[in-house]
């Protein structure tokens, strides 16, 4: 009963009510994205050690220990982290709405104290403030005091680390940002590309209507044909069918057992879904014969088991083991007792496209549970009053449950939907958090540069060959983001892509359009900071010289 809910693991082959895997990818994209903002805290705050390192020299001459140290740079890290972590509850308790709205789920912050994970947030939290904090603190500290007030190659030394640090950070951030852009524009081309496809069948305009819940067969039978017949005099009603399968949902039920006469017993292990509906469900839905014919009115009326006839559709008639869907039509076959294949049905989606064609079986039988409407667009609230009274007349205290079969078909794509969501949300706040990091890692360096940029511009340099010279060093680091990030994006996404039986293809404008984006958002970022230099004048910039 404990894992009926989210399945017992992300290979479970049986339906449950949640998804694991979204559970895992909210997850995992919150982690990368905490991440991301631990990478800026040591990249900002490597770039910024050189000024302190005099500090703890002097602190050391005065008689400060190293542990004393370590934990003023540890503290410093905590106190952000929890700063941060307070912030981030009061957003939590701010947004709750919007975001339970947008999962669908009741979520509240309340219940997650009441549940032992807050223990395994708490440890991370911890775990990630005191590794963001440790490099500087442990790096810093171990100089000696003399190499840290002369300036000398142990300190100039470290300053090379630091550099070396920083450019990973970067190309390590902007990497997790440009792979999560890539994935949104894969995602939202999949879901258009299973939303616009053909389907085999027409959905729109088509209303299901759920039969009522009447013991008495003979009363049902009675009120459902005088039902028919008020329906099928209204103008708008341009056909109708009783079914026991519709498009979007489930089949009436499987069975094996299902063998052509004369086969080996092995076939009879094979599934297949079965489908009650009448002689006008292919009509209502549109669904196209590949040779023989429908169900008469009359076996409908029987049912199979008195009438000896079935269609199946295309994938069935090859699971049978025949050679071609002529071959199928007229042929006999087993179950339980024999049966007349009088038509093949043109292979059609029944279910989402994550799943391929299931073989199936379609049975004869007026009476399929679901009376389904092939309606007019016209005044669609005005025709659903009018059929909800005639409704309720014929079957007094059932209530009248409806849905129209292209938004519930729609329904099965909702995971993908809010797959492109999340992911497009959490781009966005990746490349924010990066850029805040590089804005300030470029503020830095610049401001390291000043004389130089002074020295330059006396010299003669232009505006934009100092905006090169700025930008050109965090351009690199973004670029080499760019590759490192496309063969992860596309492995990832082509890994993702073959859980859907029919794919999108990965294509390259997707790569093009992250890294152009990226690069940009880079200029503009890095771009400020190096014409605010650019303009600075060389006089106040040299003048203490």
């Amino acid at each position: 009963m404990s894992q009926i809910h989210l399945g017992s693991s992300m290979d479970d082959p049986y339906q449950t009510s949640g998804s694991l895997s979204f559970v895992y990818l909210l997850g995992g994209i919150a982690i990368l994205i905490l991440v991301i903002a631990w990478f800026n805290y040591i990249n900002l705050s490597t770039a910024a050690s050189l000024k302190r390192a005099k500090e703890v020299g002097v602190r050391k001459v005065v008689g400060a220990g190293r542990f004393q140290l370590v934990n003023q740079f540890l503290g410093e890290s905590f106190l952000l982290n929890i700063i941060g972590f307070v912030v981030a509850v009061l957003l939590v308790y701010s947004f709750q709405k919007p975001f339970n709205d947008f999962t669908q789920k009741n979520f509240s912050i309340e219940r997650l104290l009441a549940d032992p994970s807050w223990i395994a947030a708490a440890i991370l939290l911890v775990l990630g403030a005191f590794l963001s904090g440790s490099y500087v603190a442990f790096s810093i500290t171990s100089l000696q005091p003399i190499q840290i007030l002369k300036g000398t190659s142990g300190l100039k030394l470290n300053a090379g680390k630091e550099n070396w640090l920083r450019k990973v950070l970067v190309i390590a951030q902007f990497s997790v940002s440009i792979i999560l852009i890539i994935a949104t524009l894969v995602l939202y081309k999949q879901l258009q590309y299973m939303q616009n496809k053909d389907l085999g069948f027409k959905a729109e305009q088509r209303l299901v209507i759920n039969g009522p819940q009447l013991e008495d067969d003979k009363a049902l039978g009675t009120s459902s044909a005088l039902l028919d017949n008020q329906v099928s005099a209204l103008p708008y009603v341009n056909n109708l069918c009783h079914t026991g399968i519709v498009p979007g949902n489930y089949y009436s039920f499987n069975a094996a057992g299902i063998v052509k006469q004369g086969e080996k017993s092995d076939d009879a292990k094979k599934g297949y879904a079965m489908g009650i509906i009448d002689d006008r469900y292919l009509s209502v839905f549109q669904i196209g014969l590949v040779t023989g014919r429908n169900f008469t009115v009359h076996e409908a009326e029987q049912g199979w088991e008195k009438s000896g006839k079935l269609m199946i559709n295309e994938s069935a008639a090859r699971q049978l083991g025949f050679e071609s869907p002529q071959k199928a039509a007229g042929a006999m076959i087993s179950w339980g007792q024999s049966f007349e294949i009088v038509g093949v049905v043109k292979d059609y989606n029944h279910q989402g496209l994550q799943k391929a064609v299931d073989p199936i079986i379609f049975m004869p039988r007026r009476s399929g549970g679901k009376l389904v409407l092939q309606l007019a667009t016209t005044n669609m609230q005005r025709q659903l009053k009018e059929l909800e009274a005639l409704y309720k007349a014929a079957y007094p205290g059932n209530p009248f449950e409806y849905y129209f079969v292209d938004q519930k078909y729609n329904e099965q794509y909702n995971d993908e939907k809010q797959y492109s969501q999340v992911f497009a949300l959490a781009s966005m706040l990746a490349i924010f958090i990066a850029c805040l990091g590089l804005f300030g890692l470029a503020s830095y360096m610049t401001e390291q540069r000043t004389k130089e940029i002074g020295v330059r511009k006396v010299l003669g340099a232009s505006i934009a060959s100092i905006l090169a010279l700025v930008s050109k060093d965090f351009l690199r680091l973004v670029i080499i983001s760019i590759l490192i990030a496309c063969p992860i994006a596309g492995y990832l996404m082509k890994k993702w892509l073959q859980d859907f039986a029919y794919q999108t293809d990965i294509a390259w404008w997707m790569f093009a359009g992250a890294g152009g984006l990226v690069i940009v958002i880079a200029i503009l970022t890095v771009g400020f900071q190096s014409l605010k230099a650019a303009l600075m004048n060389p006089v106040q910039s040299l003048r203490n010289e």
